[in-house]
């Protein structure tokens, strides 16, 4: 699975909303926009879900904290 980088889904967001916006495309361009959009988004989503959940495993132990791995269940 190719490793989806943040910062570059997002600009690619940015710019199919631009695109879409202007209402240039045609229907069915149009619809192969948003299908990339929802994707690209679906995608982000799940990237800010694992980071939360990497900061929510740090732990309180004995006044100290501790980091944990976290497993990503798939």
């Amino acid at each position: 699975m190719e490793k989806v980088n943040f910062e570059e889904s997002i600009q690619k967001l940015e710019n199919i909303a631009i695109e879409l916006e202007k209402g240039e495309l045609s229907l069915e361009e149009s619809l192969t926009k948003f299908e990339e959009g929802m994707k690209l988004s679906k995608q982000c989503n799940e990237i800010i879900e694992n980071a939360e959940k990497k900061i929510t495993v740090l732990l309180e132990k004995d006044g100290k904290l501790e980091e944990q791995n976290f497993e990503l269940e798939e």
